[in-house]
Order: C-alpha cells, then sequence, then structure tokens
C-alpha cells in the first residue's frame, strides 16, 4: 500500500479494539519516529509519555471529556513540552553537536550566541507558544507514520492538561501535556470503520502558482 493510499485508510478512531496489543518492534517505531521528528533549530522541546496501564488509562478517561478510546487504547502517547524553557537547553544541544558531529567551538559559537540571546528576550508564554507548535509537528509526524505501518490512532486535544499532568507526575520532571493521541487496533464495531473519508476536492485547498 502508498503512503496516499496508507492516509486514505487512516481515520480517527472511535472504538479501539481492547484485546489488541501493539507489539514492542511497533511501539518503538513509533519512538524512534518521535525523536526523529523535525523541530525548529534541531532544538527538540518535546517530551513523549508512553503509557500502557489500564488503571492509568481509566484513570484518565474522565479528564478526556469521556472518550472511551483512551481506555480502550493499547498504548496512549502524551506529548509533552517543557514546563519553564531556559537556555540551559541550548547549551545541552551545542554540546550533543560537538559530541556527535565533533564541530569546532568557531562554527558553533556564533549560531549558539544567537539562540541564547533570541531564548532570553523572550517570555515563558511566547517560548510555550513556540514548542507547542513543535508539538504540533510531531503529532502529525506520529500519524502518518501510524498510517504507514497500519496502526490506527486518534489525535486528541480534548483533554484537561492540569489532570494529565498531575496523574502522570509531569511537573517534577518539568513537563506540562499538550497533546494526546490513542494507539492500537480499530474495533470492528467502530462505526467510523467503513464510512468514505469526508474531504474536499484536492484544487479547492491547494493553489498552485507556476
Amino acid at each position: 500500500m502508498n503512503i496516499i493510499d496508507s492516509l486514505k485508510w487512516r481515520y480517527a478512531v472511535k472504538k479501539f479494539d481492547s484485546e489488541k496489543q501493539l507489539s514492542e518492534a511497533q511501539i518503538n517505531t513509533l519512538k524512534e519516529a518521535f525523536n526523529l521528528t523535525a523541530t525548529s533549530y534541531g532544538l527538540q522541546p518535546i517530551k513523549l509519555v508512553v503509557i500502557q496501564n489500564k488503571e492509568i488509562q481509566k484513570e484518565l478517561v474522565p479528564h478526556s471529556m469521556n472518550q472511551t478510546q483512551i481506555q480502550e487504547a493499547s498504548h496512549v502517547l502524551v506529548i509533552c513540552i517543557p514546563d519553564n524553557y531556559t537556555t540551559e537547553e541550548v547549551k545541552n544541544y551545542f554540546n550533543l553537536v560537538k559530541k556527535i558531529r565533533n564541530t569546532p567551538d568557531a562554527i558553533i559559537n556564533p549560531f549558539k550566541e544567537f539562540l541564547t540571546a533570541d531564548i532570553e528576550k523572550k517570555n515563558q508564554e511566547e517560548l510555550a507558544l513556540w514548542n507547542k507548535n513543535q508539538a504540533y509537528i510531531a503529532l502529525g509526524n506520529l500519524m502518518t507514520v501510524c498510517a504507514v505501518e497500519k496502526i490506527d490512532a486518534c489525535p486528541m486535544e480534548g483533554f484537561v492538561p492540569e489532570k494529565y499532568d498531575e496523574i502522570l507526575n509531569l511537573k517534577s520532571q518539568n513537563l506540562k501535556s499538550i497533546l494526546v493521541l490513542p494507539v492500537g487496533f480499530r474495533a470492528d464495531d467502530c462505526y467510523m470503520k467503513d464510512l468514505p473519508k469526508v474531504r474536499k476536492e484536492t484544487q479547492e485547498i491547494v493553489i498552485e502558482i507556476n
């Protein structure tokens, strides 16, 4: 199946088969895909929490607009950003660049100084918005990989982040939840399973300038 067929196959699953679980290899693929997601300047201001615990999943349902996919799913992926973002992240990034690429300081320092100054002039609200945008890039990447790997998913913004943060003890890790992606396999009786995809004609949403 090519990529377009895979994207046509994909939909936001309304009911998962709770008896089916993703394999370790499939979960590892999603984790690696998340790590390989493009982010602004390559700084990766995002983290992924992978939940495979039915008790915790059940506890999260009331804080997810009672969407039962959270409990039914094989795993629940929670995309997070730092609660407090500092220039220490820039320092750590360039230390990693130097370690992996052996890039000389003479090349690293100008860019490092630029990014440090750029982050220092932003307040935490501005930095959170910037980092939140990176979380959405990661979500899109994960959803595409899921489609290609025939893993079902249901992207969610409808949840109470503060409750997720509390239940998952994210504050202690300087994190806050931004997006949720339950993953698994669609149930045979999911009412949307065989419905045709509703999309505008491509020429309606694509503007070509030649």
